[in-house]
């Protein structure tokens, strides 16, 4: 899962509204924070997972944090997908972490 980005905003909206399923297509940055994910391969052994904060404050960007921890990559899975002819065959790809978020 290369620069995977979930909608933070979105898991938020889902936990405050007790899951009505919406979709925010802009932020309120009147008072807001920002979040988002990313897991990036860096190879055979490990996975880099970056967390970022915007934090806005009268539709002004205040500060901005990132965080960056290197893990242990899961390795690898097999999964259905499509060659450059079309044809259906398993393909061979690094195993994804699952990303879940609690809010309190």
């Amino acid at each position: 899962m290369k620069n995977f980005v979930p909608s933070i905003l979105t898991v938020l909206l889902l936990a405050a509204t007790g899951c009505d399923e919406k979709e925010v297509k802009q932020i309120s940055k009147e008072g807001a924070v920002e979040t988002a994910l990313s897991v990036d391969h860096l190879d055979e052994q490990h996975d880099l997972i970056v967390t970022t904060h915007k934090i806005w404050i009268k539709n002004q960007l205040v500060k901005t944090i990132v965080y960056k921890d290197t893990v242990p990559t899961l390795g690898m899975t097999e999964q259905p997908g499509e060659t450059a002819n079309g044809d259906t065959a398993r393909v061979r790809l690094k195993r994804d972490y699952e990303l879940y978020i609690t809010v309190k």
